[in-house]
């Protein structure tokens, strides 16, 4: 007790310190009780895909990666895959088996050094090879930020054509997880949006994943594929086995509706699933969900035909709000669309503070957020 109280003390402000001790250890112990019970802020309900894609297997997301990546490295020789790690499996087990059946030449470890990973991944594509690059953890691809943006971005068009690192495809973890805090939980994608010359991409499931991986390997673009983590082991698919793609910079409607247009991407998809319910049962709302796919480019159009319809746009994401993808999203669909809408483009997204990690229950933008912004739409 001593100990937790010295944790607790440690980082109170000053002016709690000396009676708070007794309000703030009840808060402290629920929210670690919290942060145990909802670190799935979600239920995940499988996709499911027609009998005509053939066989199936029963693939968690990590497998559906691994399966990806096995094909990738089996039909085109120059294919190599390496990162932190990989040789082993990865911490997240996505690489698992793939050195043993492919060789240390094709599938192999790399320093702890996410520039050096990026700009080597942007040699070897330069070079002639498929480079699939592995940064362990979203929140680290920023020392690679540099390459990315000012190498692998620019290359094609700085050089008039005469080098190419199209074929550069960096794969990274990101997203909450119920216990990562701060260098472990974030969604980095916004940053990478300001940036022509990248494809950013974020699936939500085993099958999505599989086929939008191989589809960004085989893009003669350098793409970025974030993978939330909290879907490696939870999200479970019948996956096709055979070789498939999905298209970049095109929108799913998941579910069609007539009253509030909802768009969200990875993670948050499933959150906005159980809210359109929530909206059916508890307001009579009829809610069409989007999910966004690729993040660069992106599909206005869907979006656009949908909030014709609708006349009520909420936008959804786990980044911070200002500056969130999610404002490109508002901006440009209020520019399409202003004659049509019927409230305030709402937007529910972390806030703009470090993810924190006691108060990961509070931050992330949960069906009851999202539910509330859906009132306001309706009420307005």
């Amino acid at each position: 007790m001593a100990a937790v109280r010295k944790g607790v003390f440690d980082v109170l402000p000053k002016y709690w310190r000396k009676n708070s001790f007794i309000y703030s250890l009840p808060l402290y112990r629920s929210c670690i009780v919290l942060n145990k019970r909802f670190s799935a802020h979600f239920t995940f309900v499988p996709d499911t895909v027609p009998a005509s894609d053939g066989e199936t297997s029963r693939m968690n997301l990590f497998q559906s990666i691994t399966n990806a990546l096995d094909i990738a490295l089996s039909s085109d020789t120059t294919a190599v895959v390496f990162g932190e790690d990989v040789a082993f499996g990865g911490v997240f087990r996505c690489t698992v088996g793939l050195q043993d059946k492919y060789g240390k030449d094709r599938v192999f470890n790399t320093p702890l050094c996410e520039q050096g990973i990026a700009g080597f991944g942007i040699g070897m594509a330069t070079a002639g090879a498929t480079a699939v690059a592995e940064i362990q953890f979203a929140d680290y691809i920023f020392p690679a930020f540099d390459q990315l943006v000012n190498e692998a971005a620019k290359f094609r068009y700085r050089s008039g054509g005469m080098f190419d690192c199209g074929s550069l495809t960096v794969r990274a973890p990101c997203g909450a997880v119920g216990h990562g805090a701060l260098y472990h939980s974030q969604s980095p994608e916004a940053f990478f949006t300001h940036c022509p010359g990248l494809k950013v991409v974020i699936p939500r499931g085993p099958i999505q994943a599989k086929g939008l991986l191989l589809s960004c390997i085989r893009d003669k673009n350098p793409c970025i594929f974030f993978e939330p983590k909290i879907l490696y082991r939870l999200a479970v698919e019948q996956v096709p086995l055979k070789d498939y793609e999905i298209p970049l910079g095109k929108a799913e409607v998941i579910q069609e509706g007539d009253h509030v247009t909802l768009v969200g991407w990875g993670t948050q998809v499933h959150v906005l699933k159980e809210v359109c319910q929530l909206a059916q049962d508890k307001l009579n709302v009829s809610c069409e969900l989007i999910d966004l796919v690729s993040i660069l480019p992106w599909d206005k159009d869907t979006i656009a035909k949908s909030v014709t319809k609708t006349g009520r746009l909420l936008i959804a994401h786990e980044a911070p709000l200002t500056s969130g993808f999610g404002a490109e999203i508002a901006a440009s669909i209020q520019n399409e669309c202003f004659l049509h809408l019927e409230a305030p483009i709402q937007r529910v997204t972390g806030y703009d503070t470090p993810f924190p990690h006691i108060f990961e229950p509070f931050y992330i933008p949960d069906k009851w957020r999202c539910l509330e912004a859906v009132k306001k739409l309706i009420n307005y």
